[in-house]
């Protein structure tokens, strides 16, 4: 977002960290669990203080609990002492949950947030159950970033680039690996990511006597393209979502996908469509389907021309436009100045 507001001219957006580095000698301090959190709220919290005053609104970025914690409240407090209106972009999938059990969040979000903005139409129906009032901007890609490839012939070379948390659900992934290596015992398997679960997936791979499993870790932005481009079939299997951009990057790279049907999957991959869908962990499913993408590859081609399609609305110009008219009705009635100037935190 930053880099496309940095090519006009409507907007002066600048990003505040939400875990600045402390000075020395205070920054030994990271490496101590719960002192590393103090420290970085000490600095933290000054900074927004510093840095908000020359905004005209604040864009939060927000996730859900300790984050929301931790960063989202801070901002949203300092905003509203130096009465600075607020932009709230919520895009955890966790939504649901988060708000169910955190009056804070309610409250905040009722009462001192001008706008909630959510990234699909699933966090919309979700916030509406809470009487909260949202509206829609997707996330945007860069399409250029990524090279589309027909994938002919399809190979059983899989991707995975989600996190190793609970809610991604690798181990369904290798799962269903296992199946689709029994069928094909020279298929490969990159997962992209980093977590509480590392360990625990690398063992699960040597339970299941896997072959050909590459652990990359994490991986800059920058260097994801190459990723997509050696694949040849994208997997996800998340019990939890919202809208994966890892999703729009398959599909901006010609990878035909394979996903659990959970969250906010379905508002950006049509069954059969765009790809195929399994249930909630159903490694038997994702298996399956990704089988049958191996055993079709033209329909496999079709999929990924088909989801290719779709990107356009996922682009900046249409969702530079989107947030345009977001941050002028917060700041009407002067909404007709030549340049916003918005801090992200």
């Amino acid at each position: 977002m930053l880099d496309g507001w940095a090519q006009g001219a409507d907007v002066e957006a600048w990003l505040v960290p939400i875990n600045p580095i402390p000075p020395r000698p205070f920054d030994r301090l990271l490496n101590v669990k719960y002192v590393r959190t103090v420290v970085t709220q000490l600095c933290y919290w000054p900074l927004l203080v510093r840095e908000l005053r020359r905004a005209d609104l604040v864009h939060v970025f927000s996730a859900s609990r300790t984050g929301f914690i931790l960063s989202t409240v801070p901002a949203i407090a300092v905003a509203s002492t130096l009465r600075k209106p607020v932009v709230l972009n919520y895009h955890s999938g966790e939504a649901a949950n988060h708000l169910a059990g955190s009056r804070l969040a309610r409250a905040l979000l009722r009462h001192a947030v001008d706008v909630i903005v959510v990234p699909s139409r699933f966090l919309l129906e979700v916030f509406r159950r809470f009487d909260l009032k949202s509206t829609v901007v997707f996330n945007s890609i860069d399409t250029l970033r990524y090279h589309y490839r027909i994938r002919s012939p399809l190979r059983p070379r899989l991707l995975s680039t989600r996190n190793f948390e609970p809610l991604y659900n690798v181990g369904c992934t290798l799962r269903a690996f296992a199946r689709v290596q029994a069928r094909h015992p020279e298929a490969t398997l990159t997962l992209i990511g980093a977590g509480s679960q590392d360990n625990a997936l690398r063992e699960l791979a040597r339970t299941l006597g896997l072959q050909n499993v590459t652990f990359v870790g994490r991986v800059h932005p920058r260097d994801m393209a190459m990723h997509y481009a050696a694949a040849d079939v994208y997997v996800q299997t998340p019990s939890i979502d919202n809208m994966p951009l890892s999703v729009l990057e398959a599909f901006a790279s010609g990878l035909p996908v394979v996903s659990t049907r959970v969250g906010g999957v379905p508002t950006i991959l049509t069954d059969q469509q765009h790809g195929l869908m399994a249930d909630d962990n159903d490694d038997a499913g994702i298996a399956d389907r990704i089988l049958q993408l191996l055993d079709n590859p033209d329909r496999a081609r079709t999929l990924a021309a088909h989801a290719r399609d779709t990107l356009s609305a996922y682009e900046w110009a249409p969702v530079r436009e989107r947030w345009l008219a977001v941050y002028r009705s917060v700041l009407a009635p002067a909404s007709n100045r030549p340049m916003v100037r918005v801090e992200t935190a």
